[in-house]
């Protein structure tokens, strides 16, 4: 199986259809109730229903899901059955599987119930014909890279006693989305030093400036408040998600103290000294972290264009 632990979840919703042609006249007793075997759509409901709800007993690789919704319809026509379902499912992985099993589950199911009365029946055009949610729903596109700069605030770091690992993590990550990241740098836990820094980089223009390190407990863990002397407005959401996300990970995400926020046009956002609590807190904010720009910048919410820094 694929490892999905580093993903967060969303509203997953999939569509999927198929088609069953048989006789007319077994078209026309399924929709006058007349099948021995008793009502066929209703059969057939359930029987979607319970496909989808078991998917991953039987497809190998598919993940096994809470289902929120699982939605089955039909079409009738002349000689045919056209069966669609539809399932909804807030979690980490599509429901693209369990759309399609529901499908072929309710289309097995009519089959059965009609083949003592039909020697012709077939059904086929088992297909995805919609998917959303996951990552690809939360893409934005931007005319030019935002500009990033990463700072590591650490005292042992700075005197060169330590190498920098989360550093390197957030600039490869934020360079892997297409961010450009001209300034990675390595400052000692002192607030002066840290505000002043932050500040030329929000006169410079920066998009984004992400820290990492002096958000713990320690004498001389002061990033947040450093970072509290520059910021305009907090943006309380982006740390509750990077500790939510850590917290289902470890406890120890709970001691971690971020702080987030916007002064002028750049945002700026704490994260943990720890490789894998900058790893963890990335994949937390990403890609819905990017909407924040065109915000920013005057735009709307549900503009589709390639969004251009104003």
């Amino acid at each position: 199986m694929i490892d999905i632990s580093p993903k967060f979840s969303t509203l997953r919703y999939a569509k999927a259809e198929g088609i069953l042609t048989a006789n007319s006249e077994t078209i026309k007793r399924v929709t006058e109730k007349t099948v021995p075997k008793g009502d066929v759509l209703q059969v057939a409901r359930a029987a979607g229903i319970t496909a989808a709800k078991n998917a991953a007993a039987w497809i190998v690789f598919c993940h096994t899901l809470p289902l929120d919704w699982v939605g089955i319809s039909f079409d009738i026509g002349k000689d045919t059955i056209k069966i669609s379902a539809e399932v909804k499912a807030i979690w980490k992985t599509g429901v693209e599987m369990e759309a399609m099993a529901a499908v072929t589950g309710a289309l097995l199911n009519v089959y059965d119930m009609l083949k003592p009365l039909d020697e012709n029946i077939s059904f086929s055009d088992v297909k995805l014909v919609e998917k959303k949610g996951g990552k690809s729903s939360f893409i934005e596109y931007f005319a030019e890279p935002l500009k990033s700069a990463v700072l590591v605030i650490s005292d042992s770091t700075y005197a060169g006693n330590r190498e920098d690992t989360s550093g390197k993590i957030i600039k490869l990550f934020l360079e892997d989305k297409d961010l450009s990241v001209p300034v990675y740098e390595i400052l000692p836990d002192d607030s002066d030093q840290i505000s002043n820094r932050l500040r030329q980089l929000v006169a410079e223009h920066f998009d984004l400036v992400i820290t990492t390190g002096g958000t713990g407990f320690s004498p001389r863990d002061i990033t947040p408040e450093a970072t509290a002397k520059v910021i305009e407005k907090e943006a309380p959401g982006l740390a509750e998600t990077i500790r939510r996300h850590g917290k289902e990970r470890t406890p120890y995400a709970m001691l971690s103290r971020e702080l987030a926020g916007i002064c002028d046009k750049t945002l700026i956002i704490n994260l943990p000294g720890s490789s894998k609590g900058a790893q963890e807190s990335m994949e937390a904010l990403f890609p819905g972290l990017l909407h924040a720009f065109p915000m920013l910048w005057g735009g709307g919410h549900d503009e589709e264009k390639r969004w251009v820094k104003k």
